[in-house]
């Protein structure tokens, strides 16, 4: 295991440099195409190259945040931050994929105080994470609600989807390394089967829960709940 953990710990270390370096060139680019008024066309290739560059990098971190959160060398940067922004800029980092779906979201922001002293980074990621997947295994058209509320001292938000859903033994192995749940003739849902082990892991780190309801055929419900800390 721990072979395993610095492997990965090297090699997503390694993907990092070019990864840095394509940001900067398609920056370059850009500025470049610009000035110079290239086609609209190339001005769509680079945004292109900028978007799948900067997925690439979120998966590397992915990875890499797994391989300290197993060897518990997580060290998380806690600020003040509000969950209502972090759910819209989410939010609005997916519009396309929204659209191409004909999708209705449904926001139901009624916490009084959403604001948490967490990681903003990897909590972003865990939203992310949620809603990536609602959209995912939804059918032709989405239909998306977001619910969040002030319980125990805590906030709960609550991401619903009518899509797939899952049944009880997919619901219990949900959370495990690597597992992914059978999409039948679904093919274009892609991932390592890590975002929601991340997730389980990040949502504990932070002293939180994380856990769902799911119906096959009807859809799933993520909850995940976070302590309100003073400091």
């Amino acid at each position: 295991s721990d072979i395993k953990n610095d492997f990965i710990n090297n090699m997503t270390h390694e993907f990092k440099t070019p990864i840095s370096t394509i940001a900067l060139a398609t920056e370059m680019a850009e500025e470049n195409a610009l000035k110079s008024g290239s086609s609209a066309r190339i001005s769509r290739y680079l945004g292109i190259i900028k978007d799948e560059n900067k997925r690439l990098g979120t998966q590397v971190e992915k990875v890499l945040q797994m391989a300290l959160l197993d060897k518990g060398e997580v060290k998380l940067q806690q600020i003040h931050t509000d969950i209502h922004a972090v759910i819209e800029k989410v939010l609005g980092s997916h519009h396309v994929q929204i659209e191409q779906k004909s999708g209705e979201v449904a926001l139901a922001l009624s916490a009084e105080n959403s604001v948490l002293v967490c990681d903003p980074m990897h909590i972003y990621n865990v939203i992310n994470n949620l809603i990536d997947n609602a959209i995912k295994y939804s059918p032709d058209k989405l239909m998306l609600t977001i619910r969040t509320e002030n319980q125990q001292n805590g906030l709960l938000v609550s991401i619903v989807d009518q899509g797939l859903g899952m049944n009880k033994e997919q619901q219990h192995r949900i959370f495990e390394n690597f597992y992914r749940i059978p999409t039948g003739n679904l093919h274009d849902v892609k991932g390592f089967g890590l975002g929601l082990s991340y997730v389980q892991k990040m949502i504990e780190a932070h002293r939180g829960n994380v856990w769902v309801e799911s119906e096959l055929g009807v859809g799933s419900t993520f909850h995940i709940w976070l302590p309100i800390l003073d400091s």
